[in-house]
């Protein structure tokens, strides 16, 4: 094997390894065959909260088993297609075969990335909440971006993604947005993007071409399963309806559809306008409130020092976690981690792993 090809497929190999070593992969099939053996019990629905437990426990260990099997037999054939097309000079399968090993190593970074992610929720789909702050029609218009930033991020990753609320800006943009992300550890790759987010740019809105500073929140909840006890008392919500605001024409929703439930003793608002259904509404508002609540008493075991779901907070100045400069010259900086990258265009086209990447790693270290 030639020596530009040798050195990514023997750390690609050794990389797998590790990862295999840090599942405790002998632990995890004797698991397996013990779930499984549960699963095959005759008495084994007399419980049905406990035999869902037991299903879901068992698809996630096989599902990262499967995971490194089917990486590691991808290698392999990589490895075997590349010695015949060397044997045989085949340029253009040899081409293509080192664009194969560049794809796998990216996905055996990610497999890495995810052995960190080991929280109480972080496999999760997670709810992506964006609010205007400081700023007005710009901070509108910067939810757009940030909405449309995150969506692009959801489709490299094969993750789907549905909008369940927005409120439109006075003149441009959305006041807000809320959208629900699945896919494999959607809340432990984007929990960190909660914080302030900063745009600095020359404002299109302005006719005599200032720049200007704008400001939107982000807010990040795991979507959590029904078999989780967060209690919520009827007479602790204060229910409100409106009439949703579509697209316009047949879009446009007749009755008030749209529903508004305040959690009083928390004063967390959560909203839902994406059913035509009332009903299906309220019940999809009464899942964001219960992941915000979820979250509020998960963020106080993680971190009892943080004030981040204790106190409310100004979306402005000093709070800030990403800063994106667009003028007078472009750059997209972390303030937690460090991480700049000057091409902010890329990173609003969905390119943001790195800043990703980079908070979990700092995670780790403490």
């Amino acid at each position: 094997m030639r020596s530009d090809t040798r050195s990514p497929i023997k750390n690609i190999t050794q990389s797998l390894n590790l990862y295999k070593k840090s599942l405790d992969w002998d632990r995890m099939l004797q698991q397996l065959n013990t779930l499984t053996q549960s699963i095959q019990r005759p008495d084994f629905w007399q419980d049905a909260q406990q035999a869902q437990k037991i299903m879901r426990e068992r698809a996630r260990i096989k599902g990262k088993i499967s995971k490194y099997n089917s990486v590691s037999k991808d290698v392999q054939d990589v490895i075997e297609l590349l010695e015949i097309a060397e044997m045989q000079q085949q340029e253009e399968d040899i081409k293509t075969l080192e664009m194969s090993i560049k794809t796998l190593q990216k996905i055996v970074d990610d497999m890495h990335l995810e052995v960190l992610l080991r929280g109480e929720a972080d496999e999760n789909d997670c709810f992506l909440e964006i609010h205007a702050g400081a700023g007005g029609t710009e901070s509108c218009d910067w939810v757009v971006m940030l909405l449309r930033m995150y969506q692009r991020w959801s489709e490299s990753r094969n993750f789907a993604y549905e909008v369940v609320e927005c409120t439109d800006g006075e003149e441009v943009g959305l006041k807000s947005v809320t959208m629900m992300i699945k896919g494999a550890f959607a809340y432990g790759w984007l929990k960190k993007e909660s914080g302030i987010h900063r745009l600095v740019r020359i404002s299109p809105f302005d006719s005599s071409r200032r720049r200007h500073t704008s400001f939107s929140s982000v807010s990040i909840y795991p979507k959590i399963e029904d078999n989780i006890d967060v209690q919520i008392l009827e007479k602790d919500l204060k229910v409100d309806t409106y009439r949703a605001r579509g697209a316009g024409g047949q879009h446009v929703n007749t009755t008030d559809s749209a529903v508004r439930i305040t959690h009083v003793p928390t004063k967390v608002v959560v909203q839902c306008q994406s059913q035509r259904s009332q009903h299906k509404n309220r019940s999809q508002a009464l899942r964001i409130l219960k992941a915000k609540l979820y979250t509020l008493e998960l963020q106080k075991r993680e971190d009892k020092a943080s004030q981040q779901y204790r106190e409310k907070t100004d979306i402005g100045w000093g709070h800030q976690i990403r800063s994106y400069v667009l003028h007078p010259y472009q750059m997209v900086k972390d303030l937690r981690t460090g991480v700049e990258i000057g091409d902010a265009r890329r990173v609003l086209n969905g390119d943001i792993d790195c800043y990703l990447e980079a908070n979990m790693t700092l995670l780790k270290s403490h």
